[in-house]
């Protein structure tokens, strides 16, 4: 499976598991590219199958309880909302507990792994703050960031060396910006007198 999300406004995903929640703040639609992923029940459900099938199956994980039902819909979108805020840097408005099962295990080799547990909506969420955790940890959740091309705001990785990266892609969301900054300064300007003195 590819990250159809993700991929479909033409962005490299994100390497391990940032990929999972990447894929899920791109789900948002960006006109005229895209429509919401998860705005229409049917589309919305054979995502929320493929992707918990697909990172089940990655991790070599049970799949979830359940079909997926509106509940487990409205459950990521809820979720969605929540991610886009810590992405783009604001308070969280709910630092409640989220009640989700992460199961843990051993592998073969002695690592320990946590298998979310339950139907769709608490499979992912429970999949997608063991990301967002370990990225922490790991100092790579700072470089997954929404474009700041406010048209835009696609979920990208920054893969610059500094962490300096504002737009998914400067040849389109950086000229459209710098294309804007440009015509207010223009605009800003003082015109000059150009009448005659008698």
């Amino acid at each position: 499976m590819s990250w159809t999300s993700t991929e479909r406004y033409r962005i490299r995903p994100a390497p391990g598991g940032l990929a999972l929640v990447q894929e899920l703040l791109n789900t948002r639609g960006i006109t005229p590219y895209a429509t919401d992923a998860l705005a229409e029940q049917t589309a919305a459900r054979q995502w929320l199958r493929d992707t918990t099938a697909y990172w089940a199956g990655e991790h070599g994980w049970g799949t979830p309880s359940a079909a997926p039902a509106d509940a487990d819909v409205q459950q990521v979108m809820t979720l969605r909302d929540r991610l886009e805020r810590l992405t783009a840097g604001h308070p969280p408005t709910d630092t409640g507990p989220t009640t989700v099962t992460l199961t843990p295990a051993l592998t073969a080799d002695g690592t320990v792994t946590l298998s979310p547990q339950g139907s769709p909506g608490p499979w992912l969420e429970a999949a997608v703050w063991a990301e967002v955790l370990l990225a922490q940890h790991d100092h790579t959740w700072k470089r997954l960031k929404l474009c700041k091309e406010p048209q835009c705001r696609s979920a990208f990785y920054d893969r610059s060396r500094n962490n300096s990266g504002v737009w998914h892609d400067v040849r389109t969301c950086g000229n459209a910006a710098n294309l804007r900054a440009s015509r207010a300064r223009r605009k800003a300007a003082p015109t000059p007198n150009t009448t005659e003195q008698a």
